[in-house]
């Protein structure tokens, strides 16, 4: 029993807190640790505070310190901007350190950017798209563009339902194969999808493994640019899984993706593509061309999510050349406030 009260005693030496009405649990600290106490049980940790504050409080510091590291702020001990010890930033924890390297890694890209956009002739720099979305728009065909049981085929669209502020950029054909829009597309960090016809491709299948290998999905145009709706299911489906084989055996990969020439199908075609392994058969909602854009809306006018179409050709077939219809895209993309984000990203 004495022995009872002396370590009741000792325990009571070493709290020097407020003490609780309540019973409390003591523990005996190991030596060279502070003393600890459990609360009561049912009691929740802290003065007044729930775990879900706590939590609360913790995603709020997290959001500060986020915004504080992007804005390139940071504060000495009096509230003022300033840096550690002899000029040098301060130390940061890991979070802190992660964010920090994003924004400047981001500030660096749109340096590089802001150059290369002078170099290509525009007064402002493209904006960068956001992240790719973690959870991908549910894909659905365009009223007035079905055909007859829909449902079990690739759906048929022109807009990709998308909150983000971005538009698409697709290039059909193949004709025209110009090395300045390789460089300028590589400098300007621009994303495109390339939808290809054989018949153009074959004369330099090594032009767009370039484009491949800088980033750009290669997907199905046709073996020859054919109106669909007149041929046969059996010659449908051999302009479209002959162009399957055709950017597999080239380029690696078989397309998941296929646009109609001249943007005409039906039922066949849509038949015809889901038995060769197609997904999507997106269309378009504006075409860019070297010296103006045309529209499919009425407002002629570009929206969240819109495809914009634009071709392989120069000076041959346009006022202009692929570069000249880049410039014109990107202008009227960022007078909106668009970015141009990579399709594949969406789907």
């Amino acid at each position: 029993m004495r022995q009872v009260r002396q370590n009741e005693q000792s325990r009571r030496k070493l709290w020097t807190g407020e003490p609780r009405k309540e019973e409390s649990r003591w523990e005996e600290p190991r030596k060279g640790e502070p003393p600890r106490r459990e609360p009561p049980a049912g009691r929740p940790r802290g003065k007044g505070k729930s775990r879900k504050g706590t939590l609360a409080a913790g995603v709020l510091s997290t959001t500060i310190v986020a915004t504080t590291i992007v804005s390139g702020c940071s504060f000495d001990g009096a509230g003022r901007g300033g840096s550690g010890a002899h000029g040098q930033q301060p130390e940061l924890g890991p979070p802190a350190r992660v964010l920090r390297e994003y924004a400047e890694d981001l500030r660096a890209r749109q340096a590089v950017r802001a150059a290369a956009a002078k170099r290509w002739g525009l007064k402002r720099t493209p904006l960068l798209a956001p992240p790719a979305p973690a959870v991908k728009p549910r894909l659905t065909t365009r009223k007035g563009f079905e055909v007859k049981g829909q449902a079990q085929l690739p759906p048929v669209f022109t807009t990709i339902p998308t909150k983000h502020k971005v538009v698409f950029l697709t290039v059909d054909d193949g004709a025209e194969k110009s090395p300045a829009f390789l460089r300028m597309m590589s400098d300007l960090q621009i994303p495109y999808t390339a939808f290809l016809s054989d018949y153009l491709v074959k004369e330099d299948y090594g032009y767009f493994k370039q484009m491949q290998d800088r980033g750009v999905v290669l997907n199905n145009h046709t073996l020859n640019h054919r109106y669909m709706p007149k041929l046969s299911y059996k010659k449908q489906r051999r302009e479209i899984c002959g162009m399957q084989d055709v950017i597999e055996k080239r380029y690696g990969k078989r397309p998941e993706l296929f646009r109609p020439p001249y943007g005409n199908y039906n039922r066949t075609t849509l038949r015809a593509a889901k038995s060769c392994g197609i997904k999507a058969v997106p269309l378009w909602a504006s075409e860019g061309f070297a010296d103006h854009m045309e529209w499919r809306e009425w407002d002629k006018d570009l929206h969240r999510g819109d495809i914009i179409l634009t071709h392989f050709r120069g000076r041959a077939d346009w006022n202009g050349t692929m570069t000249d219809m880049v410039r014109t895209v990107l202008k009227k993309a960022t007078a909106k406030g668009y970015a141009i984000a990579r399709l594949e990203d969406y789907l």
